[in-house]
């Protein structure tokens, strides 16, 4: 089987498109926020890489042509921003305080669970990322010295948390405002969560894509501040 993904040009993709179409399957016939498309899809694959002894760099032989539609899909994300940037002009002042605010609390947690748990110094600056995208957050771990490996699977967890239970956490809080959804959604769980942004709205769809983008440029110098404290 090992051999099969290394000769073939799309095994890789083949597994990661069906172990999706199943999360979608599933999360459709039980419509529970759990059976979240993307984790699904996520445990299939570890799964059959696992039991069928199947190496990464093997899987990645197909699975990378996948990798090479995420830079467009992002820019793609620009798009709904456009069609509400009159919004956007109106409310600016409180979309800039909501992402600040996010960067600030994502990278306070961090430094907090770090005194609690007693981290090293190269695992708290692999944490300090965790809600940016994956692309400007391994270049922040790798800099400050930290686990880029670590820091992508923080990325990616933090994402698919932020995707299944953002719906539960602003009706928690009683967080109705679409702007302030979308602020919320793209600054604690940056494209992985908009993807839920986008399901809610148009609006909390534009908000969320604005929000991965200035919180990475955000993050990349808060990062470099928090890195000093610990």
């Amino acid at each position: 089987m090992n051999d099969f993904f290394q000769q073939s040009l799309f095994g890789g993709m083949i597994l990661s498109v069906l172990a999706y179409e199943l999360g979608l399957y599933l999360k459709k016939k039980f419509r529970l926020a759990l059976f979240n498309p993307l984790l699904i899809s996520i445990l299939v694959t570890l799964l059959v890489l696992l039991g069928a002894h199947i190496s990464y760099d093997s899987y990645y032989v197909g699975a990378q042509y996948l990798s090479y539609l995420l830079t467009p899909a992002t820019v793609c994300l620009a798009i709904p921003l456009y069609e509400q940037f009159s919004l956007l002009k109106k409310n600016w002042v409180a979309v800039v305080a909501g992402i600040c605010s996010g960067v600030l609390s994502s990278l306070c947690s961090i430094f907090v669970m770090a005194l609690i748990f007693r981290l090293e110094h190269e695992h708290y600056v692999t944490l300090l990322p965790k809600s940016i995208t994956t692309a400007i957050g391994m270049g922040v771990a790798d800099e400050l010295g930290g686990f880029v490996p670590l820091a992508v699977a923080s990325i990616v967890i933090t994402g698919v948390l932020g995707n299944i239970i953002a719906e539960s956490v602003l009706k928690f809080f009683h967080i109705t405002e679409p702007i302030a959804k979308g602020v919320a959604i793209g600054s604690a769980s940056h494209a992985i969560g908009t993807t839920k942004a986008m399901e809610m709205g148009e609006t909390e769809g534009a908000m969320s894509s604005l929000s991965i983008a200035v919180c990475g440029l955000l993050t990349v110098l808060g990062a470099s501040i928090f890195s000093h404290i610990l």
